[in-house]
């Protein structure tokens, strides 16, 4: 293959990074990395959209279908492995998120969860109370705050600088009140990579509210805080106490696991939680949300994915190999005429995703003509259409979006770098 010198010969945190070994020894543990596309290896650069699953969660999976599958707290021996595989998944994500098993809760996705958390919220608020979200958020994090507006809350929107595609805290700032009862904020953009200072933003809230009362925040803390960290989990480290949130959301599809969606609530603010259920369902934490029987086998699944994490180092290891490869990618498509990146500016955090448009090309059909060669990725939206619309980019197809994975390679980083730059020159 012709084209530019490509990362392997000095990434940051390389190959060499990788414990138990390397990185081969990462990707061997993915079934799906065998796929071949006239012959060839595919690159899986559909990472944001739900990274690839390795062989340990398939069969962990596998084993709860084949010899532990019962419904929960029976006095038999499948019933009660998926007790206790139930309760594996809680102790896993508490480790994983900073939290304690009983401030974990599974759903079907972070979406429906959402919904089922903004449900029982609304339901203590009315005329005259607030709630801010922000255009930079996936609208899993925007259409279930702005639903309570039947019952006359008043929902605003925090400003997304187009510039830089950062939050506008300035104009956070400037919407925070005694009336705001709920700040929902998103740990890091799927769309174009942006991390967030959530922990920035929960303090802000909090000093802005010292004189609200709210039933379902701590002491001395007048603000419900809600995170996003669908896309921050796969990529950063988090301890959700540090963060000063009372409920944080993510989904586990997206580093690793099956599709189930998780929810941390900080056990004060849970408690009071006031959740639509069925009478028979416990109305202790975490259960008053979960709403019917769970997904037992995903759940199973995803105490599995945080233990492969925890395999190759964790989150942070994992986030200083991605991000050598991103900052090299980056590098190299900047070079390429007529190809614009959208994301936060050199030096503010930002996950290994990178979103772009090149000139001469509809994203959709860039994504065709990269998938033709064996290079997945999505374009459009990614479900963040306001922020599409900021930066004026919804009727023209959005953006094209590669999201890196541990399991990726610098010599993928080379093939890509060198279609593109091909694809560029027959524009």
């Amino acid at each position: 293959m012709t084209g530019s010198v490509g990362p392997s010969a000095g990434v940051a945190a390389g190959p060499s990074a990788w414990p138990s070994g390397g990185l081969a020894g990462c990707r061997t543990e993915f079934p799906a990395l065998s796929v071949k596309v006239d012959g060839r290896p595919v690159v899986f650069l559909d990472g944001p959209g739900g990274t690839q699953v390795p062989r340990r969660v398939i069969d962990r999976v596998t084993r709860y279908l084949t010899s532990e599958n019962a419904n929960t707290h029976g006095p038999f021996a499948t019933s009660q492995a998926t007790d206790r595989a139930l309760d594996e998944a809680r102790r896993a994500m508490a480790g994983f998120l900073g939290a304690t098993p009983d401030e974990i809760a599974f759903g079907q996705n972070m979406t429906t969860l959402n919904f089922a958390l903004a449900r029982a919220i609304g339901r203590r608020l009315g005329p005259g109370d607030e709630i801010l979200i922000t255009d930079l958020d996936h609208e899993a994090n925007r259409a279930p705050w702005l639903a309570l507006e039947e019952k006359g809350v008043t929902v605003r929107a925090v400003r997304v600088d187009s510039q830089t595609c950062t939050l506008d805290l300035a104009d956070l700032r400037s919407k925070l009140s005694t009336k705001t009862r709920v700040v929902a904020v998103s740990g890091a953009s799927n769309a174009v990579g942006t991390v967030t200072d959530v922990k920035l933003v929960a303090a802000l809230a909090r000093d802005a509210a010292l004189a609200a009362d709210s039933a379902l925040a701590a002491p001395g803390a007048d603000v419900i805080v809600v995170v996003d960290a669908v896309h921050l989990a796969p990529h950063r480290p988090i301890d959700a106490r540090d963060l000063g949130c009372d409920f944080l959301l993510c989904s586990a599809y997206k580093f690793f696991g099956p599709h189930v969606g998780v929810l941390y609530g900080r056990r004060e603010a849970f408690g009071r939680l006031e959740t639509y259920k069925v009478p028979p369902q416990s109305d202790a934490v975490p259960y008053r949300i979960e709403t019917g029987t769970l997904m037992h086998e995903g759940i199973a699944g995803v105490t599995a994915a945080v233990e492969f994490m925890a395999g190759l180092g964790g989150v942070a290891t994992i986030d200083r190999y991605e991000h050598g490869l991103a900052e090299w990618l980056r590098g190299e498509l900047a070079t390429i005429p007529g190809l614009t990146i959208y994301g936060p500016p050199p030096g503010h955090p930002r996950t290994p995703t990178i979103s772009f448009r090149l000139e001469g090309w509809r994203p959709a059909d860039l994504a065709e003509a990269l998938a033709a060669e064996g290079v997945f990725a999505w374009a459009g939206d990614f479900y963040a259409a306001t922020l599409l619309r900021r930066l004026g980019l919804a009727d023209s197809g959005g953006l094209l979006r590669l999201g890196l994975a541990p399991y990726n390679t610098p010599a993928e980083m080379e093939q890509v770098a060198w279609l593109l730059r091909r694809l560029a020159s027959r524009r």
